[in-house]
């Protein structure tokens, strides 16, 4: 519901609308909610859609969705409620604050959400997970009685409806089907879609003469050791100084209106659990015949980038379909053990491609040098996860970056920068700088751990300023945190407002077709551009300012899922370990006392009580007291201040 009334908002093609869209769209239009022109369905400009927000006495801000505009404030809410999805008249010619009326609620934002039973005064109530305030579903008495406590469930917050059971609280294997059913994902594909998967036959070189064939070239993937979904694969011909990259051709099997592409607009981004991925596409795509895998002939999307030596910029690029042949799949332990000289090639082929990516290497290095001069290098760390197969913690640590890592990042960096300039429309990858609102509270932050903060001619020169001085405090990680918190979030726009934190004028992602569908919509969008086919370029734009915002909140949603997942395992974890005593580091002190766990387990975050006043980044000893599972939270008190 909340992407139709995005798409809504920007105006829909009649003939990009489902056959349930248009029932909806039908009804508005009879209720004057909407306009029709052009075959294009838009609100009327005397309506908004949005989100309930802020309900209090009655009263409440609707959260435009779609547009960047104000709030607007309801003085009668009636019987909506925080979270609704609401379409809004305006209240045109008052004065003060912009205000609306409710015309009608269609949904909630939250479409699924999970209910479980608990017990409450010798009483059983369905209560939602998350709030326990009872969820709009209900189960009758004998249902309540018939099912144990702590038993979970789906719920269809728009028909109110329990949709199915998820098992139980108490089992470690219920928190992957919790933080996938409250956003609706799945693993599962419909048969239609791997059916049409399954019917694509092996690359056959001769079927595809108008490609280029880069066969002989010395092309090979770096990926984790657990990959298994190869999106890229580098060569570099020092000889002549270009670098080659080439991205699956996802575009070429995933046709717009088809099956396959309607699950991946769905999804439009691949999730990734400590112990296995939830794929966009189907494996038999994202595994296989897309994936660029050693000694098979695979349809690419390749950037040929000629760089200047000197200068280390792109004089000349060119971007087309191609067939490629993998030399080596190397993970990237290999690779650091190649640099270290403690990697040796084994038969022709790898000393050929080890060869050309010891050549690349300094070109690398040389181009990460130049990139952050004008942006950032940001230490926060990752944590990485090992789960048992009853889904309990095995262990955690940080993940490294390693000179591999940095080789092919800024592989992709160039080829993502050469793909933005290409349009003035499109997909782009924006990160606008920070407000100054909250800059002023990042200094507060640092100043109050001793940081001094002193203003430079620019925002990055301030930083800057500020990472030396953490550097110095053996505090670089922690205030790049906070630095990362300050700043806004990364999204996708149809218009290109350039990437702060990278420090490029332009920038958009092309490198990564098989897992986020933004880089499939820009594959699309080249290749209309580069065959002068403006009809398909038309397409491909038409609903782009609405496909922009779905596509970042789907990334949102991913992130949310990922993040949750692990804080339910440790929420489990820490529930085995109460009234022991671990290694924690402060967080955060205003306006509560957080941490992070910081000993054999790391990155648990934890609700802290203190008896004595404590300043941030203090390392301390915590004893772990309370942990409600339900709601993943570890609550924990200081116990002591660490001896330094």
């Amino acid at each position: 519901m909340k992407s139709l009334l995005i798409k809504l908002t920007h105006g829909l093609s009649e003939q990009d609308t489902t056959e349930h869209e248009l029932q909806l769209i039908g009804e508005w239009l009879s209720k004057n909610y909407l306009t029709y022109k052009d075959n294009v369905y838009k609100f009327h400009s005397k309506y908004r859609a949005g989100t309930l927000g802020l309900v209090q006495n009655n009263t409440a801000y609707l959260h435009v969705i779609g547009e960047n505009v104000k709030d607007l404030y309801i003085d009668d809410i009636g019987v909506a409620t925080e979270g609704d999805l609401i379409i809004a008249k305006r209240l045109l010619g008052k004065r003060g604050t912009p205000a609306a009326t409710i015309a009608e609620i269609v949904g909630r934002e939250q479409t699924y959400s999970i209910g479980y039973i608990i017990e409450k005064y010798g009483h059983r109530s369905f209560v939602d997970l998350k709030t326990e305030h009872p969820v709009g579903a209900e189960l009758s008495e004998e249902e309540l009685n018939s099912h144990n406590l702590g038993d979970l469930f789906k719920i269809d917050n728009f028909e109110n409806t329990v949709v199915e059971f998820l098992g139980n609280l108490d089992d470690p294997l219920v928190d992957e089907k919790i933080v996938l059913a409250q956003f609706n994902k799945h693993d599962e594909f419909d048969e239609e879609v791997l059916k049409l998967a399954k019917s694509f036959p092996e690359v056959d070189a001769s079927k595809y003469p108008k490609r280029k064939d880069l066969r002989s070239l010395p092309f090979s993937t770096i990926d984790p050791v657990t990959a298994k979904d190869f999106d890229d694969a580098i060569c570099w011909d020092d000889a002549n100084s270009v670098l080659y990259v080439a991205i699956a051709d996802v575009s070429e099997y995933v046709k717009p209106f088809g099956p396959i592409d309607d699950e991946a607009i769905y999804r439009s981004f691949s999730i990734y659990l400590p112990h296995r991925s939830i794929p966009m596409l189907p494996r038999e795509l994202s595994e296989t015949l897309c994936s660029l895998q050693p000694h098979k002939d695979r349809l690419s999307y390749v950037f040929e980038m000629h760089l200047d030596r000197e200068s280390l910029e792109v004089v000349h690029s060119e971007v087309y379909e191609a067939i490629i042949h993998s030399k080596r799949r190397f993970n990237y332990e290999e690779i650091d053990l190649f640099f270290e000289g403690k990697l040796k090639p084994k038969n022709s082929d790898e000393e050929e491609v080890l060869d050309a990516i010891s050549k690349l290497k300094p070109i690398t290095d040389a181009l990460r040098e130049k990139r952050l001069k004008i942006g950032f290098d940001f230490r926060s760390s990752e944590i990485e996860m090992q789960i048992d197969e009853q889904h309990n913690i095995v262990s955690t640590h940080e993940a490294e970056e390693t000179p591999s890592h940095s080789l092919i990042e800024d592989c992709m960096l160039l080829a993502n920068k050469e793909a933005a300039s290409r349009y003035d429309r499109g997909i782009f990858r924006i990160h606008e700088p920070p407000s100054q609102a909250k800059l002023q509270v990042l200094y507060q932050e640092l100043a109050s751990i001793g940081i001094q903060i002193e203003i430079k001619d620019t925002v990055k020169e301030t930083i800057e300023f500020i990472q030396e001085q953490a550097r110095d405090l053996n505090l670089e990680s922690e205030v790049d945190t906070l630095i990362i918190r300050a700043q806004m979030q990364a999204r996708y726009a149809p218009l290109n407002y350039g990437h702060f934190g990278l420090g490029f004028d332009r920038y958009t992602h092309f490198t990564s077709p098989i897992r986020r569908y933004s880089d499939l919509i820009v594959h699309r969008l080249l290749k209309a551009i580069n065959a002068g086919d403006t009809a398909e370029g038309s397409y491909v734009l038409r609903n782009i300012e609405s496909l922009s915002m779905a596509i970042s909140e789907k990334e949102r949603e991913a992130s949310t899922i990922e993040i949750e997942f692990m804080a339910r395992k440790y929420a489990r974890w820490a529930n085995e370990n109460i009234g022991k005593e671990f290694k924690a580091k402060i967080t955060a002190t205003d306006p509560e006392l957080r941490g992070d766990l910081k000993d054999e387990i790391i990155g648990a975050k934890l609700q802290l009580t203190a008896h004595d006043n404590f300043v941030l980044f203090e390392d301390v000893i915590v004893r772990i007291d309370k942990v409600d599972i339900a709601r993943a939270r570890i609550f924990a008190t200081i116990v002591r201040r660490v001896d330094v």
